[in-house]
């Protein structure tokens, strides 16, 4: 006879799958997510409006370049100026100076990192870039160069328009704020906890051997196998030993 089997209705739960609490574990990590994404949203736009301190930064710091016109034409003042790279270079500079600060706040606000906290980081920066280029451009002086000379009149150095010609300087301010946040969260974020390791058993001492029992009894390697009984080759004798052969010179 057979043991009877155990009925369905009857076996034995399985532990909940790790992370899920149980059951019901899918409706406990539904606000978790929501939470999540609405910390990356609140990064992101808090990130965009410190885009118009960069925007004014901009427009402090970044060199002038001088132009003047004769009448007819508007020229450079200085062919040879630098002061059109230099805006450039002050405004990644400003960019990644404040991504570095904004990373650094979002780290010490929340302590941890996060793909939605990134995310926000990285489009709330680009977002900024943007914004402080639009505002730096309009608050500066004005982009319709023939107007501005005929205004001022010939012979006379104005300053020409605040303009942003490497766009590659818009990523600066995500770029440097992925990286600090990124070696923040390295250098001093939560650790995952280590496992905790059990005392190892104590083995006793192996138990009294029976007389006349091997302690470890080795099992034969094919248990239905005969042993073979091994072939006896007699020794050849005197009267089996051919004789020698004539010699040859």
């Amino acid at each position: 006879m057979t043991a009877p089997l155990t009925p369905h209705d009857q076996q034995p739960p399985f532990p909940p799958y790790p992370g899920t609490g149980g059951p019901g574990g899918g409706k406990d990590e539904q606000p978790s997510l929501t939470a999540e994404l609405a910390r990356g949203a609140l990064v992101a736009l808090l990130v965009t409006v410190c885009g118009v301190l960069l925007g004014l930064l901009w427009l402090w710091l970044s060199p002038r370049i001088p132009m003047i016109s004769d009448g007819k034409a508007v020229y450079l003042k200085d062919t040879e100026g630098e002061e059109a790279i230099g805006g450039d270079g002050t405004f990644a500079i400003i960019a990644m100076v404040l991504g570095a600060l904004t990373a650094t706040g979002v780290f010490l606000r929340y302590r941890r990192g996060g793909v939605a906290v990134v995310l926000g980081l990285a489009v709330g920066g680009l977002l900024a870039s943007v914004v402080g280029w639009r505002i730096g451009v309009a608050l500066g002086p004005t982009s319709d160069i023939v107007a501005h000379a005929k205004a001022v009149g010939p012979k006379v150095v104005f300053d020409g328009p605040l303009e942003l010609r490497a766009k590659s300087a818009l990523v600066a301010w995500s770029a440097a704020a992925m990286l600090v946040h990124l070696g923040l969260t390295s250098a001093f974020g939560p650790r995952d906890p280590q496992p905790v390791y059990g005392p190892y058993p104590k083995w006793g001492a192996p138990p009294p051997v029976a007389p006349g029992q091997q302690p470890y009894p080795q099992p034969h390697p094919y248990p239905n196998a005969q042993p073979q009984p091994h072939p006896q080759h007699p020794h050849p004798g005197p009267e089996d030993t051919p004789p020698p052969g004539p010699d040859k010179d």
